[in-house]
């Protein structure tokens, strides 16, 4: 049964026993009139629910309503013939009418009178809560469908589906708690490399495990409570190793995603891999793993900088030292079919070929991120994180190899000199912005929290990209051919010397909220210059000013712009920020 036929038997129902409890008549109820519908569809589905005879009833209406309309009085006497079935009624039958129809109308009469005395105390109007039902029904959105056959007039009402159910709110995003790190390390020397882990790691907000082949002396009580507990890698004496170049450490250090997946931690999207000398900048880090779906599988991180290891290992493999990161399903699948995958490949050299080998297997490729670096080369740094790629810094590596990234410090006291603006706008670090003074003639090229170089001359923003060769190939024989990407040398004309400004602080202004960063002229010696022009060396200092912007890479990869603002005395001030519509790095 439809909604309005279920709205109108109830209320009919209901107010027929109300009807009849303020001694209203049936006629009373019939007499009241329905304002949005008409009183033959009305009267229709009533006597439908009460089970009379539609076809009946409505033929003897019709039948008395044309009777009553005959102006004629021999027509009417021919219709009440019809009516009554009999040609000539004798008259004691027309007195006994008479006395019948004059009972029932005094009965009416006072009947009538009764129920109009009552009606104050009632306050009931039969027809009342129908017409509002039905009001409501056909006010309402839900259509009315009317249907004609040839015994009733049926009205129905079909209710809109149910609004479905709010869909769930979206799980949170990635953060350190979702994360786990397993920090392969040596026992050997695992003293000088911690140091390295305290850095970065923050106990409180993150968890991870410290893998080594056996136990060490705990030295600090610092250690405790400033590292990541300390594990010790599975026997794996039992896999082959065949490799005469390398060491069967490889093959526990490759294990440890699989025995960090064992310890049963809840609530891991991510297991992140990486060396004792790898430092993570942690927020750039869960920026990156945020852009993918942690439920799929995911192999994530970066390539060697020398085209020579790329070739003997692969370009399809993610170097450990520099960082990796496998989504937890990935984990689960590699866990299952590991050990027999290590056994298939005795001859490999290292943990990460091991590794790759093995997601070979599953049908997994790398996807590769550039802000992982491996950093597998010598000398200094400069000229890489002066010219850092437009991607967020994830990691450095191989830090007891390469020199102090800044000067006049030691490894450790220099990384924790560049975890000041890390802090204050860790999106932005290392991110590089070109720019010309066209009234001096110069080329500027701001690092932000790391450097600031200014040349002599006007350079196009694509050779100022390029990282300048100040490093050596891992391979000491190789040439500059030997990288994987593009590099350009270290000029040797004495007037198109970079002068370099180091930062030496970084704070944000309490009025503006924009990051104030110093940057200070690296003293070294300068050979003589003869062009008639401004020269770079009467700076002393550069201040840089830039706005925080924690979503700088929620959006397209781009440089930031930057615009040389004044000089005052022996100070350069500039200003870096998103670059604005039609802003373009041009030489003019």
């Amino acid at each position: 049964m439809s909604l309005f036929h279920k709205t109108l038997l109830s209320s009919l129902l209901e107010n027929q026993n109300r009807a009849t409890a303020c001694s209203s008549s049936q006629s009373h109820f019939l007499l009241k009139p329905i304002k949005f519908v008409s009183i033959e569809i009305f009267i229709t589905n009533y006597l439908y629910f009460l089970d009379f005879d539609f076809v009946s009833f409505s033929s003897s209406l019709v039948l008395k309503m044309k009777l009553n309309n005959q102006k004629d009085p021999a027509e009417k006497l021919m219709w009440e013939r019809t009516l009554s079935g009999s040609g000539s009624p004798t008259r004691p039958v027309s007195k006994l009418m008479v006395t019948l129809l004059l009972l029932v109308s005094a009965t009416y009469v006072v009947y009538t009178l009764k129920l109009i005395s009552n009606s104050r105390a009632c306050q009931v109007e039969p027809f009342s809560a129908v017409v509002r039902r039905l009001n409501d029904i056909v006010n309402s959105s839900q259509p009315l469908i009317l249907f004609h056959t040839n015994q009733t007039a049926v009205i129905k009402s079909y209710a809109s589906p149910p609004p479905s159910p709010p869909p769930p709110p979206p799980p949170p995003q990635t953060g350190f708690q979702h994360v786990v790190f397993g920090i392969a390390a040596s026992a050997r020397l695992w003293k000088q490399r911690k140091e390295y882990i305290k850095i970065w790691y923050k106990p409180n907000q993150m968890r991870g495990y410290v893998w080594l082949e056996k136990p060490v002396t705990e030295e600090d009580e610092e250690d405790e409570t400033s590292l990541p507990p300390v594990k010790i890698s599975g026997d794996t004496s039992k896999f082959p190793y065949k490799n005469k170049q390398g060491h069967r450490s490889a093959i526990r250090i490759s294990r440890i995603v699989t025995e960090t997946l064992k310890l049963g931690l809840k609530d891991v999207r991510w297991f992140v891999m990486g060396d004792d000398d790898t430092v993570f900048v942690a927020e750039n880090l869960i920026r990156v793993l945020r852009k993918y779906d942690h439920n799929q599988m995911y192999y994530i991180g970066s390539l060697s900088e020398s085209h020579l290891q790329n070739i003997y290992f692969s370009y399809g493999m993610a170097y450990g030292g520099g960082g990796f990161a496998i989504s937890y399903p990935l984990a689960v699948a590699l866990s299952k079919m590991q050990d027999r995958c290590i056994k298939r490949y005795p001859a490999l050299y290292g943990s990460d070929d091991r590794m790759q080998a093995c997601m070979a297997e599953l049908g997994v490729p790398l996807t590769k991120e550039l802000g992982f670096h491996q950093y597998d080369v010598y000398g200094n740094l400069f000229g890489l994180l002066a010219a850092h790629p437009v991607a967020p810094l994830v990691t450095l590596h191989h830090l007891d190899v390469v020199e102090p990234i800044f000067p006049n410090m030691t490894r450790v006291d220099a990384l924790k000199h560049l975890q000041v603006p890390a802090k204050l706008d860790s999106a932005g670090l290392m991110q590089q912005s070109i720019c010309y003074d066209k009234r001096r003639k110069w080329t500027v090229s701001v690092s932000w929290g790391f450097a600031v170089q200014i040349f002599r001359g006007i350079f196009s923003a694509r050779e100022i990209e390029m990282p300048s060769r100040t490093f050596l190939n891992w391979y000491r024989r190789a040439d500059y051919t030997a990288y994987a990407f593009n590099t350009r040398p270290v000029s040797r004309h004495p007037c198109q010397k970079p002068f370099v400004f180091y930062m030496t602080s970084t704070r944000v202004h309490p009025v503006t909220n924009m990051t104030v960063s110093r940057y200070e002229i690296h003293r070294v010696a300068h050979p003589e210059c003869r062009w008639k022009m401004a020269n770079p060396s009467d700076i002393k200092t550069v201040i840089v000013y830039k706005k925080p912007d924690p979503h700088l890479w929620d959006r397209s990869p781009r440089r930031n712009c930057c615009r040389v603002k004044s000089k005052k005395n022996n100070t350069l001030e500039i200003s870096v920020a998103v670059c604005k519509e039609g802003e373009v790095v041009e030489v003019v």
